[in-house]
């Protein structure tokens, strides 16, 4: 067993949240203008496998309890989705939104990050419909976070073992429970997948220069197929796919052969905002390119292009002015603690 990596930005794992986010955009930006583009909705596999790989990497650097990491988390992922949400609502109260129905309950799950169907569609949809996601997300941290009071040896052994019971559960019995339903689906072995990667990778247990290049060209490679020929696809054909992309990736990582670049460095940054925010403006670009009569593939850019500015915009004015504050917050609270 080789030494842990030192801490700092894993720009390779960086590179990969902007590729995500961006297919993500692309995928939307291309449902709303007439094209297709489906196979971009896969950036949410590569999201879940990064997901619990970084999870795993955070707490093997740094023992952390189970308050604390959920407290951590709560921090990063709530309160710019509760912004966003009620950015949704406060429009469809407005009439911006006349698709969208409201419901006290549905809103109220939507903000618990309980799944919960949609009033407007009947689908598992919460407000904001790409918060389906943070459902995963929550119930993934929730389950991580239980797991960390065991002992290490049984962390991954133990979020395997239920997360592979719940999937076959799926498998096994019909049922039209939102809950039920989301979190038996086998997109939940993504987590697991990337946690897996993550102790392989800490453990210096990676593949080679050539192979690594191969995982992640078998990774782009099968994306691509997908999309050139539109082949159907679900978590069971891009779960592997994101696997070898991130592997691949992290194992180039490690071995020294990932430079910085700053322009995907920053959009990973965004990622988070850029995947919250991007279909406000998609929906307005693409709404005005019809009635314009603008070309659908000049609405198809520029509404992918300004998906992307709001995103980064979000991140800059609020995503990471309340990350600061939250934590300004924290070290200010500890410190009255410590003086008191």
């Amino acid at each position: 067993m080789t030494a842990k990596p030192a801490a700092g930005t894993l720009y390779g794992i960086q590179y990969l949240r902007a590729f995500a986010a961006l297919a993500v955009v692309v995928f939307h930006a291309a449902e709303r203008t007439g094209h297709a583009f489906a196979v971009g909705a896969a950036g949410v596999d590569v999201f879940f496998v990064i997901s619990g790989f970084i999870m795993w990497v955070i707490v093997e650097r740094r023992p952390i309890s189970p308050g604390r990491f959920l407290l951590d988390r709560f921090r990063r992922i709530v309160p710019v989705y509760w912004l966003a949400t009620g950015v949704m609502v406060a429009g469809a109260l407005a009439g911006l939104f006349p698709n969208l129905v409201l419901t006290a309950g549905h809103v109220i799950a939507s903000l618990a990050f309980v799944p919960a169907r949609s009033p407007s569609s009947g689908e598992i949809w919460p407000v904001l419909v790409q918060g389906w996601t943070l459902n995963y997300e929550m119930f993934f941290y929730l389950v991580f976070a239980a797991c960390l009071a065991l002992p290490q040896r049984l962390r991954l052994l133990s979020m395997a073992g239920l997360f592979g019971l719940l999937v076959v559960l799926g498998l096994l019995i019909e049922s039209d429970a939102p809950l039920f339903l989301t979190y038996t689906r086998p997109i939940i072995l993504e987590f697991v997948a990337g946690m897996l990667i993550a102790r392989l990778w800490l453990d210096g247990r990676v593949p080679a220069r050539p192979l690594s290049f191969a995982l992640i060209g078998l990774g782009l490679a099968g994306f691509a197929a997908i999309g050139m020929l539109r082949l159907p696809f679900d978590e069971w054909t891009c779960g592997p796919l994101a696997c070898a992309l991130v592997y691949g990736t992290v194992a180039l990582e490690r071995q020294g052969d990932i430079p910085r670049l700053a322009l995907p460095v920053m959009l990973g940054d965004a990622s988070y905002s850029i995947y919250l925010w991007h279909t406000f403006a998609i929906s307005v670009t693409a709404k005005a390119g019809t009635l314009i009569g603008m070309p659908p593939a000049i609405a198809f850019v520029l509404s992918a292009c300004a998906g992307l500015a709001l995103g980064l915009a979000a991140y800059r004015l609020i995503e990471r002015p309340l990350l600061r504050a939250g934590k300004e917050g924290w070290f200010i609270r500890r410190s009255v603690r410590a003086a008191g």
